[in-house]
């Protein structure tokens, strides 16, 4: 039968002709025959399918070999058995010279038809053997990828043990070498699959075996680190990188960056050969392999790297934007070399000539990558523009290209430059250009972020500028048996007088750490304030002694300056006293309770409040920068807050209704009255509620945060499930709350209960209203009518008499930022500024309110960001303008400062007399030493950076990189891709330029 199916095969028959006889001797085969006629077609049909010089012969020989295999299986087993195999892997198929190229798909064909076999395992155990072997020959792309279809399908034949590590190894080493020699598209594409397969196989093995992906890995960067003169490996390679699984990238980066035995050579190599993987268009996270590695050079301060990477590679990843296919990868890896490269304008220069050619090309694409593409692009290069500024006639061409896409707003270029820089230190390049200061130029210290302590940071940060608590702090005296506070003067002390850019808070967080607390977790900072407050105030209250005496004051009564002596440092610079009356709806009779507060939780008023008209609430008039005129109809305001709706009770005193209000400042001489007509935005006859109607001009669903603090002083209703005991009725009754305040803090710490909980999705959602922030603050405090005559005896400003009620003057000085939806995640940073008095600390207090300076009524008094490690200058209108710019990023815990009068002159004296508030704070010798040690310290780490730097420049071989015009691959050529706008048209010779 063989004699005749060769003959058949062999003849110039019509192949239909042939198909017929050969379909007769294939059905034949099916019935039972001898051995030796089994082995006679087994040979023939093996070789037809090894040797047969066209595709016909070997389809029939696979076809024979499937029967037989099917039909025959004892034979087929005795045929296909370990030492024919071996034959075919080692010596080959067919005449010297012309050996089979189809052994391993001819293997494959008969593996499946000898699983169950008793030989089965001889095989594989051979297979193992012979795989390995024939990977580290270093095969053609198409013969890898043979084997890796092959142990794909029957992965018992993949080599184990010892064996499998090195097999993943060499198969890396091969994808190191494939070459796509052919520009034809076809061949290309099917190059790509080749290189898919193989890089699978790898992938399938990680999956049962993670242990050998870090092996795997460091295998794959000593090929890309080689620094031997040789061609240089294939960007295939990025296929390998692709299935390694993100969890992992961290570790990788950190072990590699501190790895002392890879040489900065070797690391700049590995990093410029990855860049070149952006080319690669069946990688996935490649860009976010090689930003992690650019990130993790910059995290151990390897700028020398950096900068030669980036100059060399930048214009090669911008030219790749106009590849669709790897366009997201190229703009991601651009975009952080660009925003990384903050020290020079050189990176960004370089591209100037090529961006409106390729805006010009994106626009002509009009696709939906390239509308997005080029509205990133256009921020990157604004970005680009505000950190660069000065050359008009070099950006002139690239102005006008971009001129009708999206402009940032700066709050959102400077988000992403202080995001995405190197580091926040100018002077840490300093052996690159001229050394600049040790700190940044706004001369405060970061904060190092622990791991999502940016909570704690941001509160550090805004405790520190309130610079009458931060003087009191450091003028801490040895042996104060206060541990926390001694901890916080220290990092005070630090913030103060180092001259690192940051500094780690690691001492302070483990010692202030509440204690359900997660580690590592977001945690919410309002609570972290209230803790660390709570803790301080303890720990003196409990019988440490009090650090500080305080100077008797001649206003003050002997029974009110034992009072204030008792007081811990936390109740005089953030304690304040509220008054909570419950009045019974049916007997009249007033319960009340003072109590101690540290800050104000506001809540924000439900949305249908204003469409109500039971509330006392008046609205309130946000004055800008501007002078405030003296009202033209100055009325009274009567009543008490509940009295307005309800006729007056015997047992209340009348007082009138006090207002927040918000102001930009007054003239020279002006007492602040805080019951004038225009004050508050509503004459004092006026009905509340008729009042709340003029002001309706105003957007329903704006927010101050006077509105929260009048919606919290304002009467709440008990009733229903939340009925008061009336003690006097003896049983539950309607009933109206109200709370006054009836001592002001000397700084006013305000929460905006942003976060609540949802029980539809049982967790907390975040309120992302706009509240505007009034820069200075007029705040209503309840006092006793003695005091009251006391105060305008002695001239305050404030204080009407038989009101029961004066006004404090509050200025902004810190602002706590969330950026984010949830209290579990995000981000915080804080905006801060120095606070002063109106007059001057040497002067004594005289009773009459100095006029504050033009620069303290200017609006642009310096503000700070301070963002973790980064700290830089900002304004108010940065601090007022955050939510528009950025609808996730509300304001949360503010700091106002009281003004140095009224019934706060003793804290100012006192503080005055004890090392005067804005002077240099007297340390004592440890704290001082060891802060001179760190600098020293930091100081020698620089020198020691520095020359460091200096010989690894010395010693680099000599390239290109600093040239203008940089030899380029043929992608960059205007012939194949580079940055004309008729690049990338899906020719065969531009998509080989893509690819290789």
């Amino acid at each position: 039968m063989d004699k005749i199916l060769e003959a058949v095969v062999m003849s110039s028959y019509p192949n239909n002709v042939k198909q017929g006889l050969v379909r007769r001797v294939i059905e034949a085969a099916k019935q039972p025959m001898d051995s030796e006629q089994c082995w006679s077609m087994l040979e023939l049909s093996t070789k037809l399918y090894l040797t047969g010089d066209t595709k016909y012969k070997r389809e029939i020989g696979k076809e024979v070999l499937e029967v037989y295999g099917h039909y025959h299986p004892e034979e087929f087993e005795e045929f296909f058995n370990v030492r024919f195999l071996l034959s075919l892997l080692q010596e080959g198929y067919g005449p010297l010279g012309k050996r089979s190229h189809y052994v391993l798909d001819y293997i494959q064909l008969g593996l499946q038809f000898v699983l169950e076999s008793p030989s089965a395992n001889s095989i594989f155990s051979l297979l193992r053997i012979e795989v390995l072997r024939k990977v580290c020959e270093r095969p053609s792309p198409k013969q890898c990828a043979k084997i890796s279809k092959l142990l794909t399908q029957h992965p018992q034949c993949i080599p184990t043990g010892k064996h499998q590590l090195l097999f993943c190894q060499q198969l890396i080493r091969c994808i190191g070498q494939f070459q796509c020699i052919s520009e034809g598209e076809e061949e290309i594409m099917e190059f790509l699959e080749q290189v898919n397969k193989v890089s699978g196989l790898l992938q399938r093995i990680w999956r049962t075996q993670t242990s050998a992906i870090l092996p795997s890995l460091k295998e794959l960067f000593t090929i890309i680190s080689s620094t031997e003169e040789q061609e240089a490996p294939s960007n295939a390679l990025a296929s390998v990188v692709q299935f390694v699984p993100l969890e992992l990238m961290d570790g990788v980066i950190r072990n590699l960056t501190n790895d002392d035995s890879i040489t900065d050579v070797q690391m700049m190599m590995a990093i410029g050969r990855m860049i070149d993987w952006v080319s690669w268009p069946l990688g996935k996270n490649i860009d976010k392999w090689i930003i992690a590695l650019l990130k993790g050079l910059a995290a151990v301060k390897k700028f020398s790297i950096l900068i030669e990477v980036t100059l060399s590679k930048i214009e090669k990843v911008f030219s790749k934007l106009l590849y669709p296919i790897v366009r997201e990868g190229a703009l991601s890896v651009l975009q952080y070399m660009l925003l990384s490269f903050q020290h020079s304008h050189e990176a960004f220069h370089l591209l100037l000539p090529h961006i409106p050619r390729l805006v010009a090309s994106l626009k002509k694409e009009d696709s939906n990558s390239a509308t997005s593409s080029l509205e990133q692009l256009a921020e990157l290069i604004h970005c680009m523009f505000f950190r660069f500024s000065g050359f008009p006639d070099l950006y002139e061409p690239v102005l006008e290209a971009i001129k009708a896409l999206p402009i940032p707003n700066e709050d959102r270029i400077k988000h992403l430059l202080g995001q995405n820089a190197w580091t926040s230190q100018k002077n840490e390049l300093a052996c690159f250009y001229p050394r600049l200061a040790s700190k940044s130029e706004t001369g405060k210290i970061g904060l190092i972020n622990l791991g999502n302590t940016c909570y704690m940071n941001s509160i550090i940060q805004s405790l520190f500028m309130a610079s009458d608590f931060r003087h009191s702090v450091l003028n801490l005296t040895e042996g104060n048996s206060q541990p926390l506070m001694t901890k916080l003067q220290w990092l005070f002390a630090f913030l103060e007088h180092s001259q690192r850019p940051a500094i780690s808070p690691e001492t302070f967080l483990s010692a202030s750490w509440p204690p359900w607390f997660t580690p590592g977790a977001q945690q919410d900072c309002s609570e972290y304030l209230k803790y660390l407050l709570d803790r301080l105030h303890e720990e003196e209250k409990t019988g440490k002694r009090i650090y500080q005496k305080l100077k008797e004051s001649s206003l003050t009564s002997q029974s009110v300056e034992h009072h204030y002596l008792n007081k811990t440092l936390i109740e005089k610079m953030f304690g304040g006293k509220m008054m909570t009356k419950i009045r019974c709806l049916k007997c009249l009779n007033v319960s009340s309770r003072e109590e101690a507060f540290t800050d104000l939780s506001l809540a924000f008023p439900p949305s249908d409040r204003n469409e109500h008209g039971n509330t006392s609430i008046l609205p309130v008039e946000e004055i800008g920068p501007q002078f405030i005129e003296p009202p033209e109809d100055a009325g009274q305001l009567t009543g008490s807050p509940w009295i307005q709706r309800k006729a007056p009770m015997a047992s209340d005193h009348a007082a009138p209704s006090v207002s927040v209000e918000t102001l930009g400042y007054q003239e020279q001489g002006e007492a602040a009255n805080p019951i004038r007509g225009n004050d508050v935005g509503v004459e004092a006859a006026k009905d509340p509620l008729s009042a709340f109607r003029e002001e309706a001009r105003a957007p329903k669903d704006s927010r101050s945060v006077p509105d929260l603090i009048n919606y919290f002083l304002s009467p709440e209703r008990l009733t229903a499930e939340n009925k008061y005991h009336c003690e006097k009725c003896a049983s539950l009754q309607d009933a109206e709350k109200v709370a006054e305040l009836t001592e002001g803090p000397h700084y006013l710490i305000l929460t905006l209960l942003r976060f609540s909980f949802d029980p539809r999705t049982m967790k907390r959602k975040k309120i992302l209203d706009n509240v505007s922030i009034p820069v200075v603050l007029k705040l209503p405090i309840l006092v006793a009518p003695e005091e009251t005559e006391e105060v305008c005896r002695h001239g305050k400003d404030g204080a009407v008499p038989g009101s029961g009620f004066m006004t404090l003057v509050y200025d902004l000085c810190s602002v706590v930022v969330h950026s984010g939806i949830s209290s579990e995640s995000g981000h915080y940073y804080c905006y801060s500024r120095e606070c002063t008095d109106t007059a001057p600390h040497g002067q004594p207090w005289d009773g009459v309110p100095k006029p504050a300076s033009d620069k303290q009524l200017d609006f642009e008094i310096q503000w700070y960001l301070f963002n973790d490690t980064r700290v830089s200058f900002s304004s108010f209108e940065s601090v007022s303008n955050v939510t528009s710019f950025f609808p996730k990023d509300t304001a949360y815990v503010l700091f106002y400062r009281q003004r140095s009068d009224q019934q706060s002159c003793l804290l100012h004296e006192a503080l005055a007399e004890a090392g005067r508030l804005h002077g240099e704070s007297s340390l004592h010798k440890d704290l001082m030493e060891a802060i001179s040690k760190d600098n020293i310290l930091f100081l020698q780490e620089q020198e020691k950076e520095a020359r460091n730097r200096a010989a690894y420049i010395s010693a680099l071989p000599k390239s290109p990189l600093w040239w203008r015009d940089l030899d380029r691959d043929k992608d960059d050529d205007s012939s194949s891709g580079g940055c004309s706008p008729a690049a990338g048209g899906g020719g065969s010779g531009s998509f080989h330029g893509l690819v290789f």
